[in-house]
């Protein structure tokens, strides 16, 4: 059993059905299921996701994701006082957005034992609190 911990991307692949990529994280979600591994991500993932279907007005998309995120499937991670000292330091040692720090110290402070993401320049950090950062194209699986 393992706590894994998606970027943002791979929860819009899956659930508005991308083509390419939604595939691939449809069977990783599978197998950890399989598991029993816990998956988990930021509070703030919720809004990312819904932006494009706020953008569209797309009210039975921004339902579904309300419903997924709400249906305790996945363990969301508040930004606390820990995750802001975190993030700060993220901030300050690597060259990273603002969004994707605050995904890598929500992950650090859950302890994740992977951080799963579709960023290559993130999937080249060494994060304390994350054991291993890859990419949808390794093996992870």
């Amino acid at each position: 059993m393992s706590r894994i911990y998606w970027d943002t991307m791979l929860f819009i692949y899956m659930l508005e059905g991308n083509e390419q990529f939604g595939p691939r994280v449809r069977q990783i979600h599978r197998e950890m299921v399989r598991r029993a591994d816990t998956l988990c991500t930021s509070a703030f993932t919720i809004g990312e996701v819904l932006t494009g279907p706020q953008k569209l007005r797309a009210t039975e998309a921004i339902e579904q994701v309300s419903r997924y995120f709400g249906s305790g499937e996945v363990e969301l991670i508040p930004f606390s006082s820990g995750t802001a000292h975190a993030y700060a330091r993220i901030r300050a040692e690597h060259s990273v957005l603002p969004a994707d720090a605050i995904h890598l110290a929500s992950a650090a402070e859950a302890r994740s034992n992977l951080f799963l993401t579709n960023d290559r320049k993130l999937q080249r950090l060494q994060i304390p609190g994350i054991q291993f950062i890859a990419g949808l194209d390794g093996v992870v699986y």
